[in-house]
């Protein structure tokens, strides 16, 4: 076989994630048009909504699939803007609301409505969206969303009232954004993807990056993105 022939895997999973994440997109939207049926009793809601979840879980992990290896090519476009922190946080939750409103659980936002940051809108809603959604999974009542400026960052939080970070994703988060242990399953992607697009906005001699940590007074977490 010659080169002409060989087969570039690399390039054909960033072509078939993004034609899937195409395809989960529409799939997406057929759930939330179905879930619109007066006649469905509550089990049925329950399970579109459940649904609706997974679905969007396989829709963000082929979503850091292309980004990571964008990134890796150095092709991964980058538009920092103005945008709104509270329209953003908004919409994170409306996508999720299908779910939402199925588990009872109780969502927060605390941000300042005049509070606006640069960043890319589509990567840190993605980012922030898949912290959220994992949150969805594990937390017993309430999830609060906070944003605020401090020390020349914007810090995004997501807090849960879970059972908390495991001992080897706290070690992880303080690793360089270049580190993944594939053993550790989906969460190793997800935090991957998180350092390297928080990394990935700089300003001046500040750059973005995540904090995790557990709640030392009650149960559950609370991850940090902070962006200059």
């Amino acid at each position: 076989m010659d080169n002409q022939d060989k087969l570039d895997f690399s390039t054909i999973l960033a072509t078939s994630a993004h034609d899937m994440k195409n395809s989960l997109f529409m799939l997406l939207q057929s759930i939330e048009n179905l879930d619109q049926d007066d006649n469905l009793t509550a089990a049925q809601h329950k399970s579109f909504a459940d649904l609706h979840y997974q679905t969007s879980r396989i829709n963000g992990s082929l979503m850091q699939l292309l980004a990571l290896y964008r990134d890796e090519q150095k092709q991964l476009p980058i538009y920092i803007e103005e945008y709104s922190v509270a329209e953003l946080l908004d919409e994170i939750i409306e996508k999720n609301r299908m779910y939402i409103n199925c588990q009872n659980v109780n969502t927060l936002v605390d941000v300042d409505a005049s509070l606006f940051g640069y960043f890319d809108y589509d990567l840190i809603s993605y980012l922030i969206g898949d912290i959220f959604v994992n949150a969805l999974r594990h937390s017993k009542k309430t999830i609060t969303l906070r944003a605020f400026l401090k020390d020349n960052y914007l810090n995004i939080q997501v807090e849960d009232d879970g059972p908390g970070y495991p001992n080897h994703m706290l070690a992880a988060s303080e690793n360089a954004p270049e580190t993944f242990n594939a053993n550790k399953g989906r969460s190793g992607l997800g935090l991957l993807f998180a350092k390297r697009i928080a990394a990935e906005h700089r300003a001046k001699q500040f750059q973005g990056h995540i904090l995790l940590e557990n709640k030392h007074h009650s149960s559950g977490s609370i991850f940090t993105l902070r962006l200059p």
